[in-house]
Parts: structure tokens; sequence; C-alpha cells
């Protein structure tokens, strides 16, 4: 199924919006065009990843997306704000408050135990925690048993599961995860995504994710693909198969 850029932006209560997106490194003869003319929407309460062959352009989507890079044209809108607009002051305060964050490297602080790690977020920009909502997220998470611990003491899955929650906890808009198991075994990574899907259906999170794997990308309620800097097509309720079959036609 190709998408058209009208039929990739006509979508109910969209968290995260993009139109037109064009990113280009460099000029002239040696100017690389990351991406070219993108247009998609992702969901509220939805759970999308990203895919596509190497050098497609999808962490760089992301990376626009989140306002951790500039375009070259188009825009970015998240919720109802025009990010592209904006000024590094201004965009460092809306990644505060409406984005979360997950990476392939856990980046926890060494020094903090779980729970400080945790509450860092709302730390920074001097909020409480929801009690109720980090009672919650713990549960969600299952780390109940581990908050007085330091990351030293835990393992990958369980440092991984702390980012997730330290990205929940201020109740994001939007979460944007990076390769989030690429650190991980098979099992702690399926207890991770298990937790990212969890708190779409419990919490009603929204999730962007970039990833290679065809098995983590078919826990996300869609996935779109990446060719070339272009969108070129997408998955609803997507299996391991069916993306495995999608990517091989489009490194074909």
């Amino acid at each position: 199924m190709t998408v058209t850029g009208e039929e990739a932006v006509r979508r109910t209560a969209a968290a995260v919006v993009a139109r037109g997106v064009t990113k280009v490194y460099g000029d002239g003869d040696a100017a690389v065009h990351a991406l070219r003319g993108i247009d998609v929407g992702f969901d509220t309460g939805a759970f999308t990843a990203i895919m596509g062959p190497s050098g497609s352009g999808k962490s760089t989507l992301m990376h626009c997306l989140a306002g951790l890079d500039t375009v070259t044209e188009g825009e970015v809108r998240i919720g109802d704000i025009e990010i592209t607009r904006l000024g590094d002051k201004q965009l460092t305060l809306l990644r505060r408050e409406r984005v979360g964050f997950i990476f392939q490297a856990f980046n926890l602080l060494p020094t903090l135990t779980a729970e400080q790690n945790i509450r860092l977020p709302l730390d920074i920009s001097g909020r409480q925690a929801d009690r109720e909502l980090f009672d919650l997220v713990i549960r969600t998470v299952g780390l109940g048993d581990r908050l007085r611990h330091k990351p030293s003491e835990l393992s990958g899955g369980q440092q991984q599961r702390v980012a997730v929650a330290r990205a929940l906890i201020s109740k994001p808009q939007v979460i944007f995860a990076d390769e989030p198991t690429g650190n991980l075994d098979s099992r702690s990574g399926a207890e991770v995504l298990s937790f990212l899907r969890t708190s779409v259906r419990e919490l009603g999170q929204t999730i962007v994710m970039v990833t290679h794997d065809p098995v983590a990308a078919s826990y996300a309620d869609r996935v779109v693909f990446l060719r070339d800097g272009a969108l070129v097509t997408e998955l609803a309720e997507p299996t391991p198969q069916t993306v495995l079959d999608t990517l091989m036609k489009l490194e074909a």
C-alpha cells in the first residue's frame, strides 16, 4: 500500500504530525537528502514503529519529530505547537514538558537509585510526582522491589525499565524510543516492549519507536516504512512475518 501525503496526515487526534519534511545535510555536490518531503501523522494513544533499510532516514525522521534536529523544509507539530518555529530555549522547554525519550543506551545516572532516576525529569522541572501515577507506572514496569537499587545493581532489562518509567512519569504528550531494545537480550527486550505496549493500553501513552527488528515492530499498532528518505508504505496490526516480508520487498 502506497501512502499519499493526505492519507498520511488525515488521522484523528494526531499527537505528532509532519508535513513536507525535508532534511538535507551539506550542499552542492556533497548534499545528502536524508528526508524527502515526508507527510505522516502519529495517533494519540497509539504505538507506532518506524522502519526501513539502513540509510532510509528513520532515525533522522525521529530526531526531526522530537525537535532534536532541525528540518530543511516543512513543518512538525507536537499537539497544537509547530516546533519547527521554536527557538532553542522554547524547544528545550517543550521537550522537558511534552516529550519523553527512551534510547538504546539507558542513560541512567550511576550515582542515583532507580527511584531517583525515575523522578529526575520532575526534579529538573521543579514538579511534584503524582503519587497515584507514580505507583501505577512502577506497577506497570514491575520495579517495586528495585527502587533503592543503583543502575550497577540492575540487569540491562531492569535498567531499560527504569528508563521507560522515567519517560512515563512526567506524563509526556509523546514518547520517542530509538532502538530501545538494541542492547538487550531477546527475553529482556520482550519485557520492555510489553511494558511499552501496556503503557499505551492502560495509560493512554503515545509512543513512536524506531527499530530495525521485525519482532520489536510487531508490538506496535502500526508500522510506517521509509526508503531513501521517503515514506513508502505502512502496516496496521503488524506481525513479525508481515514486517519482515515488507522489509524484504523494500530492500529488493
